[in-house]
């Protein structure tokens, strides 16, 4: 994939992320700022996603750790455990808002 389709890819990843935690009605603030999507929470918890561009990663970071995701056979999943982004993004969201966050890729 050539870096210009990471990128369009992932942005919607971005835009569906922010509608879905709209969506969800949760007490937070989501910024972003080129590559990254900060989610501060007003428990003062961070949860940030991340693209990283020359490997083609998704990235979160949280208190329960940092994780990388690539794009295979068309799941974006850990590099680590094979968990699906979603999977992962909602648990981080979930635990750090205090409720059930569901975000599906």
């Amino acid at each position: 994939m050539t870096e210009s389709e990471f990128l369009t890819l992932t942005d919607g990843i971005f835009t569906r992320i922010e509608a879905a935690l709209d969506e969800a009605e949760l007490d937070l603030d989501c910024l972003k700022m080129g590559n990254v999507l900060e989610i501060e929470f007003d428990s003062g918890e961070k949860v940030v996603v991340n693209r990283h561009v020359p490997n083609q990663e998704l990235w979160i970071a949280a208190k329960s750790g940092g994780f990388h995701f690539a794009l295979r056979d068309g799941q974006w999943l850990a590099a680590r455990d094979g968990k699906e982004f979603g999977t992962t993004l909602s648990a981080v969201v979930g635990h750090a808002a205090g409720c059930d966050f569901v975000f599906a890729v």
